[in-house]
């Protein structure tokens, strides 16, 4: 049974910065591809960033110098290391998982199979 949990959200003001995890469990955690992506009150959920099984990577535009994924395939834990956080970066926060080393469209939540629960990042102004 594919497990996601996710950790490390909490309030911080902007300009301050955040280490998301996602610890995984139940797969072959480095075989598969896996992202964030957040939904912010009132807005759709959004992909910001992705990691293939090779360590190829993706980024929204928005996120792009700011935030960096990674992974510990020998922790099946997946990170997000959020800098210079802004207000509109508010939102909860999930990874997700698709089940192949490639995914056509790394930032669309269409194309993952499995989720995390969430968990929420706050940043002041």
């Amino acid at each position: 049974q594919v497990q996601m949990v996710e950790s490390g959200g909490g309030s911080v003001q902007a300009g301050g910065s955040l280490r998301l995890s996602c610890a995984a469990s139940g797969y072959t955690f480095s075989t598969y591809c896996m992202g964030w992506f957040r939904q912010a009150p009132g807005k759709e959920r959004e992909g910001v960033a992705a990691i293939e099984s090779d360590g190829g990577t993706t980024y929204a535009d928005s996120v792009k110098g700011r935030f960096t994924i990674s992974k510990d395939n020998a922790k099946n834990t997946l990170y997000l290391q959020m800098n210079s956080l802004k207000p509109e970066d508010t939102a909860m926060y999930y990874c997700a998982a698709y089940p192949s080393s490639y995914v056509a469209s790394p930032l669309e939540q269409y194309e993952y199979n499995y989720w995390g629960q969430g968990t929420q990042v706050t940043v002041s102004s």
